[in-house]
């Protein structure tokens, strides 16, 4: 992890004043995707650069966004990203993201040599344990263990409400089948909603059939509790920019002072970076033709990967940015929303849990190349990215949304100074 300045003389370590003081609602949200979580980190480092070419090297991530919201490994980047350190600064500088990555991915996706496929896919039967595989069904694929420990180690006593900014992360509870979306806003308002950030990533990363579900309580001064029977954010909102919007819109009309900012409700103020893991959309990986033929075992594994929980989160992405693009179309602000995707993975990148070095190594470089590629948004009716004309580069437009995150900020503070 780089270190981080504790100094004052850098305006970016002043904490992010509210909306209120400025002109713009600031929202940052990444999608999940296990191990392809290092395409946006790759796309985040990029735009973090930039910020600190405007405003010096101490700038980060947390200090120019009112909220960043995360699903599953977006959630962990979330956390990295808004978990405080010592300092009260955010725990990582974005350029180490894919550090973090490549050190702990083969950990806690570890790369086995199964004999039954099938069987070890949804069991997590290790072979070289001299035991007998379960049968299928009888276990996640991973324990989880590693992961957990990791997340506690980062995060050790952090509650939501303790993050450097806003964050937004959304689980899905399956004892009331119904989406749980945490928040620092309702965390601050709310002792049960103030979860621990290594219980709210545990669960929001639980993937059905990759990871154990995750159960915890909370506690409120008064003797009162809440149980959550936490899965993966990405059974209910994969891609979680809308959550972010309605969240903060949430806000606005409980009259959050925060938010007393020119048309609040308007979408024209607000300016949002979302930011996918990527997709095998155009590999056309699946046919109706196979499909009429699977059963049970099939739908949850095929070929090394697992269909329907690709169909879900991937149809989960595409409907959110559907309605966000259509939205602020309509609005006739569609330069607000910049969505970075990549819908052409094939093969091994194409995976949420090959972790090995050459993997990892081809996703930062799709990352790296997606820069390069020019602005995109999805046509409605196909599903697919199209070029936006004159728009430039997604690094040009990332360019172009930091003088603003910078200028945003600069004016805050400029207000706040005055009143």
């Amino acid at each position: 992890m780089g270190s981080i300045s504790n100094g004052t003389a850098n305006c970016a370590t002043v904490p992010q004043p509210p909306p209120s003081t400025g002109k713009l609602i600031t929202i940052l949200s990444i999608d999940g995707g296990g191990i392809r979580g290092l395409i946006p980190a790759t796309i985040i480092a990029y735009l973090e650069a930039k910020l600190q070419e405007l405003d010096g090297p101490d700038a980060r991530i947390a200090d120019y966004f009112d909220v960043i919201a995360g699903t599953s490994t977006g959630a962990l980047l979330t956390s990295m990203l808004a978990a405080p350190d010592e300092n009260n600064r955010p725990l990582f500088a974005a350029k180490d993201l894919t550090t973090f990555y490549l050190e702990n991915g083969p950990k806690i996706f570890p790369q086995k040599k199964y004999r039954n496929a099938v069987i070890c896919s949804t069991s997590g039967w290790d072979p070289d344990a001299g035991e007998e595989p379960a049968g299928p069904g009888e276990g996640p694929k991973y324990d989880g263990v590693f992961l957990h420990d990791k997340i506690k180690g980062l995060t050790h006593d952090v509650k939501v409400a303790d993050t450097v900014t806003n964050i937004i992360v959304p689980a899905f509870d399956v004892k009331y089948l119904q989406p749980i979306i945490f928040s620092t806003y309702e965390a601050k308002n709310d002792t049960l909603k103030n979860a621990h950030l290594s219980d709210i990533c545990i669960s929001t990363s639980a993937a059905p059939t990759y990871f154990p579900a995750h159960f915890f309580k909370t506690e409120a001064a008064d003797g009162r509790s809440q149980e959550y029977h936490l899965v993966d954010g990405g059974v209910a909102a994969n891609n979680p920019t809308m959550v972010a919007m309605s969240m903060l819109t949430k806000e606005v009309h409980r009259r959050n002072l925060d938010f007393n900012v020119g048309r609040p409700t308007e979408y024209t103020n607000y300016l949002v970076i979302s930011v996918g893991t990527g997709s095998a959309k155009q590999a056309e990986k699946y046919t109706a033709e196979q499909c009429a033929k699977w059963g049970l075992i099939q739908w949850l594994y095929n070929g090394g990967f697992t269909p329907i929980i690709d169909i879900f989160s991937h149809a989960s992405s595409d409907m959110v940015d559907i309605h966000a693009s259509v939205l602020f179309q309509a609005l006739h602000c569609e330069k607000n929303y910049l969505r970075i995707q990549d819908d052409t993975l094939t093969g091994n990148a194409s995976s949420v849990d090959i972790a090995t070095k050459e993997n990892m190594e081809s996703l930062i470089g799709i990352g790296q190349e997606l820069l390069k590629k020019p602005v995109a948004r999805v046509n409605i009716d196909t599903g697919v990215y199209e070029s936006c004309s004159g728009e430039g580069t997604n690094a040009e437009a990332l360019a172009h949304f930091a003088k603003q995150l910078s200028d945003e900020r600069k004016l805050r503070k400029s207000n706040l100074n005055s009143y």
